[in-house]
């Protein structure tokens, strides 16, 4: 309910009716950030109700004892009528519900840390992105810990809702799985599981010398499926979020015996490398989750896998 009058007689008992008191009233009660009036209410004109001095029933006209969600902690960013708070690393969102009327559903967003690329032995597996997940919920009143992951396949977890870290590349599993690793005198290794709603599975390694790609939130990590074509698979892609339309969770691409580097999954996932040396898998981008590159054969380090986020939005004014 609120008052909807913007002009013409108003009765102090419509204003009780509104936001509460007991008789006799006075227009001494209805002070903004007092008893009965929340802080910060304002009337149709965006005008504060006073806190102290001159009041009169006309500060009323179109006000409402509805309150909107509040927060603290994060980093925030309003576009129009909705704010997002966004987390890169650990800390706590304290949040306070929306009261007499208006929404009390949030949108959250949360991945988790990418996994790391295979280390150097044959074609190394590019790590496999951290797992994503999106949704909406309804908190109550409390403080909420945040845990960002960090890359190498650690959780996130945020409103009592966890995410997992991605697989490491030699075919580990998590969020989405890792690709497998490519030898040409052993044994190549199928990619990593990934989990149902988190993200993909991790490509297939092949016999030479080549890699699968990691998997990501949007696609599965590349199979190797021709052992002579000289080259590993890319990261699966991530995927977008549509609140604010960008691509988290890509797969990390596979290492290679062979001169080809293959690409990171959209979404973060950094690049595999290929060929005989010393140069190390590209890493996941910090905050997507995505996947770490694997390294050059033998003397390339693994590309570390990219930390994870989360964004939460709500409605904070009408």
């Amino acid at each position: 309910m609120a008052i909807s009058k913007t002009s013409g007689a108003l009765a102090l008992t419509e204003i009780q009716t509104e936001f509460g008191g007991s008789n006799p009233v006075g227009m001494s009660e209805y002070y903004g950030d007092g008893d009965y009036v929340p802080d910060g209410t304002t009337d149709g004109d965006d005008n504060a109700i006073p806190e102290s001095g001159a009041i009169s029933v006309s500060h009323f006209y179109d006000t409402s004892n509805a309150t909107y969600i509040a927060t603290s902690g994060g980093s925030e960013a309003t576009s129009g009528d909705y704010r997002l708070v966004t987390f890169t690393s650990s800390g706590t969102l304290g949040f306070t519900a929306a009261s007499g009327g208006p929404s009390n559903t949030v949108d959250y967003l949360i991945v988790a840390g990418g996994g790391n690329g295979g280390p150097p032995y044959g074609g190394c597996g590019g790590g496999g992105a951290g797992g994503m997940k999106t949704g909406t919920v309804s908190p109550s009143d409390a403080d909420y810990t945040i845990t960002i992951g960090g890359g190498g396949g650690n959780n996130s977890s945020a409103l009592g809702i966890t995410c997992n870290g991605g697989g490491n590349g030699t075919g580990g599993s998590g969020g989405s799985g890792a690709g497998g690793v490519g030898h040409p005198y052993s044994s190549h290794t199928p990619g990593g599981s990934g989990i149902s709603g988190q993200g993909n599975g991790g490509g297939n390694g092949g016999p030479n010398g080549q890699a699968g790609g990691g998997g990501g939130k949007g696609a599965a990590g590349q199979s190797v499926t021709n052992t002579h074509a000289q080259r590993s698979g890319n990261g699966g892609a991530g995927g977008a979020w549509s609140v604010n339309g960008t691509t988290y969770a890509g797969g990390g691409g596979g290492g290679s015996l062979h001169n080809s580097s293959m690409s990171g999954g959209s979404g973060g996932g950094g690049t595999g490398r290929g060929g005989q040396g010393s140069q190390a898998g590209g890493p996941g981008s910090a905050n997507t989750g995505g996947g770490g590159g694997g390294g050059r054969w033998y003397a390339g380090g693994a590309g570390t896998g990219g930390s994870g986020i989360v964004i939460v939005r709500y409605k904070f004014q009408n």
